[in-house]
């Protein structure tokens, strides 16, 4: 009996049929689940890109020339799709300046887009003031189109809380405020502009400044004329290139997208490696304001 069952163990392994799979190499099982995985985050980024540059895209506010609607810190959504597509569409420029847009349309007054100055790669953010045709002008702080003054309110004051990405420094010289729990703000004098199509939006006037007087220009076809709400503070259309400005109305390929809401925004004191200021540092109140004039 014992033999038997030595016999058997020993017994070679039948050799297998012809033409049955056999099993793959270990190797080559790690190969292929390397390579479907490369395959699927490849898949994944080029979603991602495709989505980011042809629907929407997030976008940071870096200066403060569109205060007070937009604050230093703030994230936006910026949609791509609604005035077409053009060489500034896609995350990266991989060609020199193009003419013309697919699928285009212009955007309309009082809308906030992001555009690509002439001869430049970054986005800046500005809103839409004259398209086409239209004569822009400024006398004495005071915006004109088409010769007929744009409609002005004063409004009372914003107070903007200051911290790192507001310090209320030295462009808002003599505004700062203190409150009466103690903390401060810059108290920023306020003009609410309506423009002929009833878009309607804050501005901040500061006073005299270098473009207080300016034009008048008009509007070359395919072609529109943006500046900053913080109207003292914004390198916009009525600066020269040469002064760090767009140099007059911008082409409409220049336009990459329009603002459409603010998702979140940081006060300027997040430290990465430290998570208590992962949520100390949120402008709470700022989330899911809408960036539409209400036209």
């Amino acid at each position: 009996m014992s033999d038997t069952v030595l016999n058997e163990a020993s017994s070679p392994a039948p050799a297998p049929a012809p033409g049955a799979p056999t099993a793959p190499p270990a190797e080559a099982k790690k190969e292929s689940a390397l390579w479907r995985e490369i395959k699927g985050l490849f898949w994944v980024l080029l979603a991602v890109l495709f989505f980011h540059s042809f629907v929407a895209k997030p976008f940071y506010i870096p200066s403060e020339s569109m205060m007070p609607n937009l604050l230093k810190g703030d994230r936006l959504v910026v949609s791509k799709y609604p005035f077409g597509w053009s060489w500034v569409s896609p995350s990266f420029y991989l060609w020199p300046e193009q003419g013309g847009r697919i699928f285009g349309s212009l955007p309309k007054q009082g809308d906030i887009v992001i555009v690509t100055p002439p001869g430049h790669k970054e986005d800046w953010i500005k809103r839409v003031i004259g398209l086409p045709g239209d004569t822009v002008e400024v006398r004495g702080g005071r915006l004109i189109l088409n010769g007929v003054p744009v409609r002005r309110q004063v409004r009372p004051p914003a107070l903007v809380p200051v911290d790192s990405n507001a310090p209320c420094g030295i462009e808002f010289a003599g505004f700062m405020a203190q409150q009466p729990d103690g903390s401060f703000a810059c108290r920023l004098p306020i003009v609410r502009e309506t423009l002929p199509n009833g878009a309607t939006y804050d501005t901040i006037d500061l006073g005299p400044s270098q473009g207080d007087d300016f034009g008048p220009v008009t509007v070359p076809a395919n072609h529109v004329f943006l500046m900053g709400d913080n109207r003292d503070r914004s390198a916009d259309s009525r600066f020269s290139l040469a002064e760090s400005g767009l140099g007059g109305p911008v082409p409409w390929e220049n336009i990459g997208g329009r603002a459409e809401f603010i998702t979140f925004s940081l006060d300027g004191d997040l430290v990465w490696y430290n998570p208590l200021t992962w949520f100390s540092s949120l402008r709470g109140d700022r989330a899911g304001t809408s960036l539409r004039s209400g036209v």
